[in-house]
């Protein structure tokens, strides 16, 4: 039996091989979106998308280069025939980014999530940052949340449209 129709648990390389995503940005379309942190509003956007942002162990600089530029430049906006056609910066939208370390749960064993794939937090909040750093070269206005504070996330959806992109998940852009 050769390897390819052998069971992944039975390969040499067993569990350990699965593959861990990367950065993550959960999108949201919102018509508005706000954080407050112990009842002071800290971030504010209108129209525009609230991004969640999760940082995975041994992401690197390219990864929030990556997910910042997949963000302001996907076209999840209606024109005028209601398609898809427009992005965040076609419409001069706003962003709202908070850090969500919870988007690398690991949920497939038990009933409590691991966040062994999150990096850890001084990694995570300099990446934080530099995606943060990287939506701001749009022009756009951008406001976020603290990073690692608890934090109250109000969204109006507009759709709803909900996007989850994964730094990993890179084609080799010759596709709009």
């Amino acid at each position: 039996m050769d390897s390819k129709s052998q069971p992944v648990s039975d390969l040499p390389y067993g569990k350990a091989a699965r593959k861990i995503g990367g950065m993550k940005a959960l999108l949201q379309r919102v018509s508005r979106g706000s954080v407050g942190i112990a009842g002071e509003l800290v971030g504010r956007i209108g129209r525009g998308l609230v991004i969640f942002v999760g940082v995975a162990a041994g992401d690197t600089v390219k990864d929030a280069e990556y997910l910042a530029s997949k963000v302001v430049n996907l076209r999840i906006f209606a024109d005028e025939q209601g398609k898809f056609n427009l992005s965040v910066q076609d419409v001069s939208g706003e962003l709202l980014v908070v850090s969500q370390f919870t988007l690398l749960a690991d949920t497939r064993k038990g009933r409590r999530p691991s966040f062994i794939d999150a990096a850890p937090p001084d990694e995570a909040r300099s990446l934080f940052e530099r995606f943060v750093a990287e939506v701001c070269k749009s022009g756009l206005r951008v406001e976020t949340g603290r990073f690692q504070e608890h934090m109250e996330v109000e969204i109006l959806n507009d759709g709803p449209v909900t996007i989850l992109l994964d730094s990993r998940d890179k084609s080799d852009g010759t596709s709009g």
